[in-house]
């Protein structure tokens, strides 16, 4: 029987955990607590590949497992988060949007398993499903936090922004996943500085900041897109095809 590693499987039980009570929560109409529930399991899901690798303790349990503590915090709980919150007075409509979220989050990870050892490690395709879950989960919170978009048209923009997100994950657009930067280059130390400032300001309101922070990712990413489509010379740079044995559990 092969090992099945103690610490980072529990870091992705917690992921898990935070998506299942995020259901529990939108369920009860608590809807802010549904979102920060979202935003913890998007915290375990960072560290628990990171620990891994650091403890040596990857194996193919562990992103098998990943994979469906993923399905669960990052593509049902957001899809019932949106239902609850906004798309159910669409009827049919509504629940067939928050349903096409949760497939393509599906889609997006199997997606990701099949293909990421032979993707280059520069960018995802398509957008990641935690993002997409970060997405929805920011946008809530900053509407209660400044009441925009206001009710009138609250529920016509959560539809849009439903059917966005879900294009967006099984699209084949380029998102920077950042992980072939050189940490110990000159040039990084304007990125740690831009981190810093990043922390500083979600330590300072993170109800509006973690919203602008992944609004910006997302749309300076399709901008990078459109630059690569128009053929601007800067940004015709062909990354390196890596071959791994195992996909990597980060970006799904």
């Amino acid at each position: 029987m092969r090992k099945v590693y103690l610490v980072p499987n529990f870091v992705t039980t917690a992921n898990m955990f935070c998506g299942f009570y995020s259901m529990i929560a939108s369920i009860r109409h608590e809807f802010v607590d549904a979102c920060w529930f979202i935003v913890a399991a998007s915290v375990f899901d960072m560290l628990d590949g990171r620990i891994a690798r650091l403890a040596r303790a990857t194996s193919q349990f562990g992103v098998e497992y990943d994979s469906l503590s993923d399905l669960v915090s990052f593509g049902i709980a957001p899809g019932i988060l949106l239902y609850l919150w906004a798309l159910e007075p669409f009827g049919r409509l509504g629940w067939l949007a928050a349903f096409l979220f949760v497939a393509c989050g599906g889609l997006r990870l199997a997606r990701f398993n099949v293909f990421s050892g032979s993707l280059p490690k520069a960018y995802f395709q398509g957008l990641p499903i935690p993002m997409a879950a970060g997405m929805v989960s920011t946008f809530i919170i900053f509407n209660k936090t400044s009441g925009w978009p206001d009710a009138s048209s609250l529920g016509v923009v959560s539809l849009l922004l439903t059917l966005t997100l879900a294009s967006l994950m099984v699209s084949t657009i380029r998102f920077p996943s950042f992980k072939e930067l050189n940490w110990r280059s000159r040039a990084s130390f304007g990125f740690m500085l831009v981190g810093v400032l990043a922390m500083i300001l979600i330590a300072t309101q993170p109800e509006v900041t973690l919203f602008l922070l992944i609004s910006t990712y997302i749309v300076f990413s399709l901008l990078w897109n459109a630059a690569r489509w128009l053929g601007v010379p800067i940004l015709q740079g062909k990354p390196k095809v890596v071959h791994a044995s195992a996909p990597d559990p980060d970006g799904r």
